[in-house]
Formats: structure tokens, sequence, C-alpha cells
């Protein structure tokens, strides 16, 4: 049970001996905490083996990070684009133009920058998700096309995944 204010709830589990690994912790009982605080160390401890995991059954990652960004006059970044290659594919994590200069073809030169980078590196495609109607146009008049959506959100609007294939 979640709490509120980041208590944590408590369940326990006392797994039936079936396997080595089983047999190893028929005597512990394991805890499996619910939380809503951020755990970094927790995390971490996720994510490190299953990294190791996926390494070792789908080879080293060649991920590298992608970032465009849009300075004022004073090098103040106020927009730009986030993202990163890997395995073959640019993933658009954010992209954002400031309002002021939205509707000048800001967006469509962010991706177009990443795309050409996202090809040197060998990428076959890029892909992207928004939530935002304009947005979504905006990616599909740039080539980008639906491969799923959620709907409906708790807010009434939907998520859309995009892919671009070069």
């Amino acid at each position: 049970m979640l709490r509120p204010g980041g208590r944590a709830g408590l369940l326990r589990l006392r797994l039936k001996p079936k396997s080595v690994a089983a047999r190893r912790l028929e005597k512990n009982t394991m805890n499996f905490v619910l939380s809503d605080v951020a755990d970094p160390e927790a995390e971490k401890a996720i994510r490190d083996p299953l990294v190791a995991y996926n390494i070792a059954r789908f080879g080293e990652s060649d991920k590298r990070e992608l970032n465009i960004t849009i300075r004022d006059e004073d090098n103040v970044v106020i927009g730009g684009l986030v993202g990163h290659t890997a395995r073959g594919w640019l993933y658009v994590q954010l992209l954002f133009v400031p309002e002021a200069m939205r509707g000048q073809g800001m967006a469509p030169k962010l991706l177009a920058m990443a795309e050409g980078e996202a090809r040197k590196r060998g990428c076959m495609g890029a892909y992207i998700d928004t939530m935002n109607p304009d947005a979504l146009r905006t990616y599909e008049r740039f080539g980008f096309t639906k491969i799923g959506s959620l709907a409906p959100l708790s807010t009434g609007q939907s998520i859309t995944w995009l892919e671009k294939r070069f």
C-alpha cells in the first residue's frame, strides 16, 4: 500500500524452494517496499545488474548523447533538442522552442540537424513521443509517422509515439 508523504508500505513474501537460488532464500523473507520518494541508491541497485544483463545478452551499447542548443545573444540556452543515438536509432527525448520563436521553422531546423548527425553516426531512423497536438503535426510534416498512442491520459490528452526511417 502506498502511503502519502514518502512512507512506504511493506509486503512480506516467503519463497517456495524450487531452484538453487530459491533454496538459498527459503529461510529469508523478501520485503517488497513501495514508495513515492525517489531513491537513487535503490535505482542504482536495480539499474546496474539490469545493464550488466542486457550487455551480456545484447552486447555493448553504442549510446552517444546528441544535444543541440538555441542560445540568445548572451549565450544563454533558451531552447533546443536533447536526445541520443544508440543501436542504429536517434531518440529525441526533449525538443523545446521558445514561444516567441514558434512558427518560424525552428523545430524542423533542430530535427534536420539531429537527423544529419544521426545519419553520420549510421542511424537508420529516429523516434520521438509527444502529447502536444501542434508538435505532432510538426513531426508528421517533417516525415515522422505514428507508431502508437495511449489515450486517454487522466487529463484527457493522449501520448503518441512516432518514427522516421532515413
